[in-house]
């Protein structure tokens, strides 16, 4: 069991998809009297937001059906694997908002995998096989040939027993000798002919030390991880949809049920044995545009150092997205409305902003910064002049509460909020012009201070001390209204302005002979020095904000503090890249 305690989620209205269906008529039958769901990753990288849809699944469906769900590492093949993605992968399940009922590993399960192992290999159901990998692959086969029977299939029992036991004591070298699956060589669906089940590898494991060098295949490994759990419903996505046969061969073939002496070394692990047969169950994978969610490019994006790390903020990965300032409830809303189904298709990135947008509009407090600074004096207050204006946290929601926000005689306003010489339709500040500054008055600018290169450096003009709060003119009407900060009393900031990664929808498209690399988005991220409010500047690592007229921001969770703050924009205010 884990150590902190689950977040509350709200309940949503009863979800309806095929799955959730299979559960309900399943559970209606009798087939089943309690839900066992598992979320299997393996730890050779970091998640991402396709990796969310299988979490909000699999710990959902536990959840809504007062089941429980396990989270099992896939840790098959140690030279890939990572302590620092095991650690990374637990903060993202709890992160999002899920709690795991145990926490198991296949490699708890090794002593039981052999011993199934041995039992395949008395029943005439696997061979020691002496083929190279490119032999096997030429011995396979295609769609349309059969494939052929390797020279050793017909080994004898006493045999392969033997070879078996002697790969595991380690006799043999990296790939001199598989363990394979006796199956059927002619099968249309080439996963069942004669597949590899066990292979050599002389690795230390971060599990089990050096304790083996035989390793199952993933194949195996996850059916027979399923049954030994006593999962009930095992979903994955379509790609293993013609892995099912394997899966449920793995299963019947070894049969838990029927040999519990299988599972006699997993009694001092002290492990709850449920042995069960699991039903294998496939939906479509999250695929978005604008994005590439392979690990091997994710991987190469972070080693070439075309971002900064794994949980960079342009990065689809959940620390990545969490940097960003994506919210566990905008990912989860977001799950919701891409939906479970069959159908393969490609989400648009707009969907995944609009759902941040859409948390955020409710969730976060607004606060005022500007990131272009351009300084305007009213130079009909005193220089000394200071005072302090009341704002609602939230124009929505007044359980947000007030806040105090100084005022003083020079403040810095947006430079795109300028224009000397402005263009149809206009609604902001022009020389000789009026703009209404948020909650603060009318100013209007009289001069425009240049330096030597003829750079606009300062404005200067005047507040209407009739178009204050509470004054008879402070309804009078202009065409705009800008925010501003207080020059006194700002806190300098960095502001980094992220945005999509790829220029195009496809970055996987490499039929021009172009590669992902060739499309990134040189202005994905941007730093600039800007200026917030005081309040904040106090802001907690990860708390948002909407910037008033700016977008939604986040305090970075690993370099932001109150006397040096950085900012992290999560989304615009409206949809950048709307074609």
């Amino acid at each position: 069991m884990s150590e902190s305690p689950v977040p509350v989620i709200d309940t949503p209205l009863e979800k309806k998809d095929f799955i959730r269906q299979i559960v309900r008529d399943d559970l209606a039958e009798g087939l089943h009297t309690a839900i066992r769901t598992r979320f299997p990753p393996e730890p050779n990288g970091y998640l991402h937001i396709g990796h969310a849809k299988s979490i909000c699944l699999n710990f959902g469906i536990a959840r809504e059906f007062s089941g429980v769900c396990n989270l099992r590492f896939d840790d098959t093949n140690p030279a890939k694997e990572d302590p620092e993605y095991v650690d990374a992968i637990r903060d993202d399940v709890r992160w999002l908002g899920f709690d795991w009922h145990e926490l198991r590993h296949a490699s708890d399960y090794f002593a039981a995998y052999y011993l199934a192992a041995e039992k395949l290999i008395r029943d005439g159901k696997a061979f020691v096989c002496d083929l190279t990998p490119e032999q096997v692959r030429e011995y396979r086969g295609t769609l349309t040939t059969p494939g052929r029977e390797s020279p050793w299939r017909n080994r004898s029992v006493e045999e392969n027993l033997d070879l078996f036991r002697r790969m595991r004591a380690g006799e043999f070298p990296d790939g001199a000798r598989t363990l394979r699956a006796r199956i059927d060589m002619s099968s249309g669906n080439i996963n069942m002919r004669d597949p590899a089940l066990y292979r050599i590898k002389h690795v230390v494991h971060q599990n089990t030390g050096d304790a083996w060098c035989i390793y199952p295949m993933y194949d195996i490994a996850h059916a027979l991880g399923d049954a030994i759990e006593g999962i009930t419903h095992s979903l994955c996505t379509l790609e293993f949809e013609d892995h099912r046969p394997l899966y449920d061969w793995c299963v019947d073939n070894v049969d838990f049920m029927h040999h519990p002496e299988l599972l006699k070394p997993l009694l001092a692990r002290e492990f709850p044995l449920e042995a069960d047969k699991p039903r294998q169950i496939e939906f479509s994978r999250l695929n978005i545009n604008y994005t590439v969610m392979s690990k091997r490019k994710l991987t190469a994006l972070v080693g070439e150092k075309l971002v900064d790390s794994w949980e960079d903020p342009r990065m689809p990965t959940l620390q990545g997205l969490r940097r960003r300032g994506y919210t566990p409830a905008a990912i989860r809303l977001f799950v919701d409305r891409v939906g479970i189904s069959k159908q393969n298709s490609v989400i648009d990135f707009s969907m995944l902003e609009g759902s941040l947008r859409d948390d955020l509009d409710s969730a976060a407090a607004r606060r005022m910064a500007v990131i272009d600074p351009l300084r305007l004096v009213l130079t009909n207050l005193d220089e000394n002049h200071e005072e302090s204006l009341q704002f609602a946290n939230h124009p929505k929601d007044g359980s947000f509460g007030q806040r105090q926000v100084p005022f003083s005689r020079e403040l810095w306003i947006e430079r795109e909020d300028f224009a000397e010489v402005p263009p149809k339709g206009w609604k902001r500040l022009v020389p000789g012009g009026e703009v209404r500054l948020r909650g603060a008055g009318i100013a209007r600018c009289d001069e425009v201070v240049k330096n030597e290169a003829g750079e606009i450096v300062e404005l200067r003009g005047t507040l209407d001390p009739e178009s204050r709060p509470g004054m008879a003119g402070a309804n009078r009407k202009v065409k705009g209204t800008i925010h501003w900060v207080s020059a006194r009393h700002a806190v300098e900031a960095e502001i980094r302005l992220y945005d999509r990664l790829f220029l195009v929808e496809n970055p996987d498209d490499e039929s021009e002979g172009k590669t992902y690399r060739d499309h990134l988005n040189p202005d994905s991220k941007r730093s600039v020095r800007g200026y917030v409010e005081p309040v904040a500047a106090q802001a907690s690592p990860e708390q948002s904000f909407q910037f008033e007229r700016l977008g939604y921001f986040v305090a970075d969770r690993r370099d932001h503090h109150a006397d040096a703050p950085v900012f992290n924009r999560s989304v615009t205010l409206r949809d950048a890249w709307a074609k």
